[in-house]
């Protein structure tokens, strides 16, 4: 299936807070979170100028698998599923069933993805990245299945701790400032 019929298959079918997988064809995957109406919330390149627009499609091209994040700094975005920059020949798929944990409410889903979007971080590959994020939206625990060496569906407690903390201190302002 091409590129545009799996992206319409997709927002025929996901749902708020599925996993949206971009299997790469080198054996690694990008992961987002699906938020309904065509968008997806992923780990993104920071700085979307056309300059580095221009230099992460070059790096993608050269480094398919972490072509953006060799750029450094990440940032959570709401983009369409079909802006999402990927490789030549990558499938997209609904990951749901990649992991073990049980989903979370919407409403709690909504909560980690409203209180981490636009939130820039700096790129870990086994402690910080894409999969992480989307695993503790959908599942309130990070994880990474596809890091070689390591156990399968293993909470990677330090990225959960750091998102967590971004989710608390979102509550607590909403908490104050609630009228």
């Amino acid at each position: 299936m091409d590129h545009h019929s799996q992206i319409e298959e997709i927002v025929s079918t996901a749902h708020f807070g599925d996993l949206i997988e971009f299997v790469y064809p080198i054996g690694y995957s990008h992961w987002g979170v699906y938020v309904e109406d065509g968008f997806v919330i992923h780990f993104a390149v920071a700085d979307q100028s056309q300059l580095m627009t221009k230099v992460s499609g070059y790096l993608q091209a050269a480094f398919p698998v972490c072509g953006d994040l060799l750029l450094g700094a990440t940032k959570i975005r709401k983009v369409p599923l079909a802006q999402v920059t990927v490789p030549k020949g990558a499938r997209i798929t609904i990951g749901n069933n990649v992991h073990a944990g049980k989903p979370s409410s919407v409403k709690k889903m909504r909560e980690r993805l409203d209180a981490l979007l636009d939130k820039q971080f700096g790129y870990d590959l086994f402690t910080f990245n894409c999969e992480h994020f989307a695993t503790y939206v959908r599942y309130g625990q990070a994880v990474c299945n596809q890091l070689p060496g390591r156990a399968k569906d293993k909470e990677c407690e330090v990225a959960t701790e750091r998102f967590d903390d971004i989710v608390m201190s979102a509550d607590i302002s909403r908490e104050l400032f609630k009228f």
